[in-house]
């Protein structure tokens, strides 16, 4: 089974001042974080602005990435769409583009119909069709729907799905996943704010947004807890809680976008509806950094 143990960055799709693609800046910025001891990167994530893109951009934008990827480091795509055929073929067409494994945000347009049986079927199909394996991605602040331990444990009874980022933030539940889903099922954090207790409980590590822009302090709190310096862990932990709220639930995508400007890398804007955060935020971000 693909391990997916350490830390990955959900990489920013880059646009350039006119909201076209830029593939030149994704791979520039894949290049800079090579650097690190990173396990590989999430293209494609919500901090990808995946709803923003076509078909062919995510293709484009999945080829450039691959090209500054190492061999050695995975590439994660996310490839959630509302209905089953455009996952499965956007799934296939990531696999073709070097994706490792494909990572799918359930469908929730229509969450009144989103039952345990509608899920399990839509991610089944999936995995059924998919040439790489599959992660659920469980994101309640985008869909509006959290789904259950008990919908995770039933979805991940297939062979060909292998894991669950879960950005909710329920530890509890996350813990219940880890002990009742099939033997080797992995569970990843979906936001640095809680990296640690999910490792606590058995997270294998987490898709964070805050790697990104400080992605040695995410990988020296994998390696603290993967020592044993829980000590050290603990306090690393709580040195970044109010940077990673400041670039996920507070200000978002352009939020970290401006931090990678302001490190040198390139974030570029954000396409519209998104806006660029106020010269007021900005400060109180760079006073974060």
């Amino acid at each position: 089974m693909l391990q997916l143990n350490g830390i990955f960055p959900p990489l920013p799709t880059s646009f350039n001042k006119d909201e076209s693609l830029s593939e030149k800046h994704i791979r520039n910025n894949i290049e800079f974080l090579n650097q690190y001891s990173l396990s590989g990167y999430l293209i494609l994530g919500s901090n990808g602005e995946l709803v923003m893109l076509s078909h062919e951009e995510k293709i484009r934008t999945l080829h450039a990435a691959r090209e500054a990827i190492p061999k050695d480091k995975l590439m994660i795509a996310g490839t959630g769409c509302e209905s089953t055929r455009e996952t499965i073929i956007l799934s296939k067409d990531a696999a073709i583009a070097g994706a490792d494994t494909v990572m799918v945000l359930n469908p929730s347009y229509y969450k009144g119909q989103m039952s345990q049986t509608a899920l399990v079927v839509h991610y089944h199909a999936v995995a059924e069709a998919s040439d790489v394996p599959v992660i659920i991605y469980n994101m309640p602040a985008n869909t509006g729907l959290d789904m259950t331990a008990a919908d995770i444990i039933a979805i991940s009874d297939h062979p060909n799905i292998i894991g669950l980022k879960d950005s909710g933030g329920n530890v509890a539940k996350m813990a219940d996943v880890i002990f009742k889903a099939k033997k080797g099922f992995q569970v990843l954090a979906g936001s640095a704010g809680f990296l640690l207790p999910a490792l606590s409980i058995g997270a294998v590590g987490g898709i964070l947004a805050l790697a990104n822009i400080a992605p040695q302090h995410c990988l020296d709190i994998y390696q603290a807890f993967s020592d044993g310096d829980f000590n050290r862990a603990r306090n690393l932990q709580q040195e970044i809680i109010s940077l990673n709220a400041a670039v996920t639930r507070n200000w978002g995508v352009p939020a970290l976008k401006s931090a990678m400007d302001h490190m040198g890398m390139y974030g570029g804007p954000c396409r519209k509806p998104l806006q660029p955060i106020s010269e007021d935020v900005k400060k109180k971000l760079l006073q974060l950094l």
